[in-house]
């Protein structure tokens, strides 16, 4: 067993020739070509399987890699795996890639028809897709009872970087989170403030932050039902709001193409009319100054609508401040490691997560479905 008490591929102890199934993630962003084909846009996910593919190549098992891709209603030839397919067979053409499995709606129910029907055949299972492990599907949990089963690479060096945020994070240990919403993060945010020194908050939900502040936010994004939730997260000292924000006249448009005007900057608070759609230079500064001097950092999500070119500052200038650090840094989020990726600082990080809502929900529990799946899976 590892440091984290889940079963290793070391465990499986496999024998040339047997045939393992690979639970990965390869949930990859795909791009329409002028021609209408279909390619990766994104492969991050299909490089982070790479390491336990070569594990189980070493010992001479025959592999086998099952995933799911998008949201497919049914069967959607546009979300079939051969874009994935051909990016993995460049590297392993031996690997057969079976198709989405969300194909068949047996999978998200958790039907234990259909996790037999996938164990059928294998000698050994291997999750290695951290980043679902989270549901409880039946290519998660229902197919670890039928099968000895073990973590892939990918997933215990996701559980490894986590746990030392969990468990033993050098001070001082700042938190950055972004997103739109305080409803979807709450429980995270609950946790977090228990365990962090500070706590930055950026993105569409600062607005409710602000606004339990009793400052003026304009038209921007607030939950009122939230407001209680966030007074209370701010009577504990530790959260820190922008001090000012970039935004647009409420009727103005935004988003990945951008739009005609101009933004502005705000101080403390949004005047009417307006609405706040990024953290501001100011508020930059203060939380780089913060990230710079800490020793742990967690960030997780964008500090404002990242995909407008004209609102990427935020977080493209968090992005920057972790990058110099010297912290132990895991960040997780696909805008997240975009931002990282796209200012060349990825490899400036200690570990860049696959997971998104899994590494939330690890973060606030300390534990997955999928992994409590492992530890009682079908003994060796």
């Amino acid at each position: 067993m590892t440091p984290s008490a889940l079963p290793s591929i070391e465990d499986l102890a496999l024998r040339s020739g047997q045939r393992v199934l690979l639970r990965a993630d390869l949930n990859v962003p795909l791009r329409r070509e002028v021609d209408g084909s279909r390619t990766v846009a994104d492969p991050f996910r299909i490089e982070a399987a790479l390491p336990t593919i070569a594990r189980l190549r070493e010992v001479d098992a025959e592999v086998v890699v099952c995933s799911h891709l998008g949201r497919p209603k049914g069967v959607d030839p546009m979300l079939d795996m051969d874009p994935v397919r051909k990016i993995l067979a460049q590297y392993y053409p031996e690997v057969e890639v079976l198709e989405n499995l969300r194909f068949d709606p047996r999978e998200e129910a958790n039907d234990p028809g259909f996790a037999a029907g996938l164990a059928a055949g294998f000698d050994a299972y291997v999750n290695d897709a951290f980043g679902v492990s989270h549901r409880r599907h039946a290519s998660i949990v229902g197919v670890p009872p039928l099968l000895p089963s073990a973590g892939g690479q990918t997933l215990l060096e996701e559980v490894k970087s986590l746990t030392l945020l969990l468990e033993t994070p050098a001070r001082p240990y700042v938190a950055v989170l972004g997103g739109a919403k305080v409803s979807d993060k709450l429980g995270l945010l609950n946790a977090l403030v228990q365990r962090v020194d500070t706590l930055l908050v950026g993105g569409g939900m600062c607005f409710t932050f602000l606004a339990a502040a009793g400052l003026e936010v304009g038209e921007s994004l607030v939950e009122g039902t939230m407001i209680d939730q966030c007074q209370h997260l701010l009577a504990t000292g530790k959260v820190v709001l922008p001090v000012d924000v970039m935004g647009i006249a409420a009727t103005d448009t935004f988003g990945p193409d951008g739009g005609a005007s101009e933004p502005q900057r705000f101080g403390l608070g949004v005047p009417a009319g307006y609405r706040g759609l990024d953290i501001g230079v100011g508020t930059v500064e203060r939380f780089s100054e913060l990230l710079i001097g800490a020793r742990s950092i967690l960030w997780n999500g964008p500090m404002g609508v990242f995909e407008d070119p004209r609102f990427r500052q935020g977080t493209d200038g968090v992005a920057a401040a972790i990058g110099r650090s010297n912290a132990y840094s895991v960040v997780g989020g696909g805008d997240s490691v975009a931002a990282l990726h796209q200012a060349g600082l990825a490899d400036s990080v200690s570990h860049l997560s696959t997971g998104g809502g899994a590494t939330l929900e690890y973060l606030e529990h300390g534990d997955l479905v999928g992994l409590a799946a492992l530890r009682h899976s079908r003994e060796p």
